[in-house]
């Protein structure tokens, strides 16, 4: 008797286990590790905020987008930023609409102040933001909250998120609390520009996202820039990885890599060599200071070190 077709997974479920996740992750070109997928899959296990810190261009953005895209989930991004406040990130009331609202009641002769209070501060006209979208139910299922780069922001909003990571809830003074029947996927991310208040940090789970190794590095690359030669790929990973032991102002992180892959690959380059490494660092460097430290002499002895680690 032939064995019956195992059922097709809904794209709308959670993974059901760590190696369910990383097939999740894997299935829209994420390569990640396993200790990224089981924290990950914790978070979403027991619905808690996954707070993830690292450089800058390491994938951080890219694990809530993917997970949205895997689960087809709404992404909601908060994009921080200093001076952020509850206007921009909550909600705020639409002003132009209340005031013409207002005028138009005293032009008809209505005359019960009560009544057009809670006309104009009705639902009709709240402008909703980010963290209050990410409340309201969907059909197919929670949304992915992404608040991106919360080391941006200042004290006073961090500790305003304090409510809405807690008990996934706001309170407008106007219409009360509204709280989500069912709460968000959320993911925090940071470049560590400052370091976030405890309070916030025990609300969530903690991962740290590093560079890459070369290993899981070249697969990033083959994975994003199949374009690219194979020896050309492995000589850009195996450069890159020698660049980030050096003294730099700001190493390149993976979407530098992917770049630079990219641009070598429309230059139709196939392999590493000082000219080309020159013409194209500002691809991959984005301080002229790093840039300067890293030309001329320095590429060629960083090529050469490279090289002869291969051989060895």
């Amino acid at each position: 008797m032939p064995k019956a077709a195992k059922p097709a997974r809904d794209p709308h479920q959670l993974p059901a286990s760590i190696d369910e996740t990383l097939t999740l992750l894997t299935g829209a070109d994420y390569v990640a590790d396993r200790s990224l997928a089981t924290v990950l899959y914790l978070a979403l296990k027991m619905g808690r905020p996954l707070f993830l810190e690292g450089e800058a261009g390491v994938g951080k953005t890219e694990i809530a987008k993917v997970l949205a895209a895997s689960l087809g989930r709404r992404l909601i991004r908060l994009q921080c930023y200093e001076g952020l406040d509850i206007s921009s990130a909550v909600y705020e009331w639409n002003y132009a609409a209340q005031m013409m609202a207002i005028r138009l009641a005293e032009a008809a002769g209505e005359t019960d102040r009560a009544r057009l209070e809670g006309d104009v501060f009705s639902e009709r006209y709240l402008v909703k933001r980010p963290l209050l979208q990410a409340l309201e139910p969907a059909a197919e299922g929670p949304p992915v909250l992404l608040i991106d780069e919360l080391d941006r922001t200042d004290e006073a909003f961090e500790a305003f998120l304090l409510e809405v990571l807690s008990d996934f809830q706001i309170t407008i003074p106007e219409l009360g609390t509204i709280k989500a029947e069912h709460p968000p996927i959320v993911i925090v991310t940071s470049n560590r520009t400052r370091e976030i208040h405890d309070a916030l940090k025990r609300r969530c789970l903690y991962h740290w996202v590093g560079y890459p190794d070369a290993e899981r590095e070249l697969k990033i690359v083959r994975t994003k820039v199949p374009q690219a030669p194979a020896k050309l790929s492995r000589e850009i990973v195996a450069f890159v990885q020698h660049l980030r032991k050096q003294d730099l102002f700001k190493q390149p992180g993976v979407a530098e890599t992917l770049d630079w892959a990219s641009a070598l690959s429309e230059l139709d380059a196939v392999a590493l060599d000082p000219r080309i490494v020159n013409d194209t660092l500002g691809v991959l460097l984005k301080y002229q200071d790093d840039i300067e430290k890293t030309g001329g002499a320095a590429t060629e002895q960083l090529l050469a070190d490279m090289r002869s680690e291969q051989r060895v």
